[in-house]
């Protein structure tokens, strides 16, 4: 109701404009109705047509009189109602070109959306909220255009630091390798070393390659949800199970506080793709012997789903930016955490999808990620 009124506020100037044109329109045409008829019935019009007759045309007084009760007197009632009807389209051409300018004023607005003008619309007074709704949606186009052109520009930096960052892991693999190959008299200890090493630099480029596969085929247009009741309570237990290989290369503990059963209605692959995303940073960005707390909480219709870690307080410029895509909070190229950048944008637009919200804050060196989610 409160939107109906503010368009007919907003349409309040054209309205008024058209309705005292179309009054003035209408009471022109009555006047020269009137003029007309008064004319034709009561003015010497006989007269006046019978003298041009003879002094124009050169016709004889009887003849043109004669002419003139045959023809035009007989038939006055008719020509009356074709004069009107004339009269009627000459008024009513004037009155569409006089409305239709409208639609010309905002078809020159959305040329100028088109062409991508820097200047803004400007149109007709009374058209005053249409030209703001236009420059509103100008503003936006260039907004959403830069901020393409800055992702686009992210994800080429991204994918030359990657490319720079396989030459080292690769370098060391060969490296370590050839010379396992070349040391005959090599004690079994440096062997192992070496093979750990390599070993550790392979599963790094595999990280890397699996990023590039992931900026390749990252697309959130093509993200669409397949809905069905699960437990998540027990998804949760199960992620938590799953990193404590993860966990314990840093000593770290995770533990789960949420109560038993909790369903909720979910796409439950993108949900855990989320979940997984969120303690994973958790787990790399966390101090050694620390501890990761997950927690589940739920009311009647929400449930809200929280990862907080100790380790660096992120600052805040950075934290504003976390959730854009191809944004590193580790901008450093040869971290060993730092990933695409894709991870929190895909996670952010899932929950979204979800109609959820997720939130991040960062004080006092403790970060926490929080998901809240409608159960159904």
């Amino acid at each position: 109701m409160k939107n109906r009124k503010k368009k007919s506020k907003d349409f309040a100037p054209i309205k008024t404009k058209i309705f005292f044109q179309t009054m003035l329109m209408v009471l022109a045409a009555i006047a020269f109705v009137y003029f007309l008829y008064q004319s034709f019935i009561y003015a010497n019009f006989g007269n006046w047509f019978v003298y041009m007759l003879e002094h124009v045309f050169k016709i004889d007084y009887y003849a043109a009189l004669t002419f003139y009760y045959d023809k035009v007197h007989r038939h006055m009632d008719l020509i009356i109602v074709l004069t009107m009807a004339a009269l009627f389209f000459i008024i009513f051409r004037f009155y569409l070109n006089f409305f239709t300018k409208y639609f010309e004023e905002v078809n020159r607005g959305i040329d100028t959306l088109v062409k991508e003008s820097e200047e803004d619309v400007a149109l007709a007074p009374e058209l005053a909220s249409t030209e703001k709704k236009i420059n509103s949606i100008r503003h936006t186009l260039a907004n959403r255009k830069l901020d393409a052109e800055l992702a686009n520009q992210r994800k080429d930096d991204l994918v030359m630091y990657l490319a720079h960052d396989l030459k080292t892991p690769l370098s060391s693999v060969i490296g370590y390798l050839t010379l396992l190959r070349n040391e005959n008299m090599i004690s079994e200890e440096t062997r192992q070393k070496y093979l750990s090493i390599a070993l550790d630099k392979a599963e790094r480029l595999e990280d890397l390659i699996n990023e590039f596969f992931e900026i390749t085929r990252f697309n959130l247009s093509n993200i669409s949800l397949e809905y069905g009741k699960i437990n998540l309570t027990r998804m949760l237990e199960q992620l938590v199970f799953e990193f404590k290989p993860m966990l314990a290369d840093k000593n770290i503990t995770c533990d789960l506080d949420a109560k038993a059963d909790i369903m909720i209605l979910c796409d439950a692959d993108k949900l855990q793709r989320v979940f997984d995303n969120l303690l994973r940073n958790a787990v790399n960005y966390s101090y050694e012997n620390t501890s990761i707390h997950v927690s589940l909480k739920s009311d009647t219709d929400r449930v809200c789903i929280s990862f907080s870690n100790e380790g660096n307080t992120i600052p805040s410029e950075k934290l504003e930016r976390i959730f854009e895509q191809f944004y590193r909070l580790d901008t450093a190229r040869n971290s060993g955490s730092g990933g695409a950048g894709l991870g929190l944008a895909i996670a952010k637009h899932i929950v979204e999808l979800h109609k959820g919200t997720i939130t991040a804050t960062s004080a006092d060196g403790v970060t926490c990620f929080e998901v809240t989610l409608p159960t159904s």
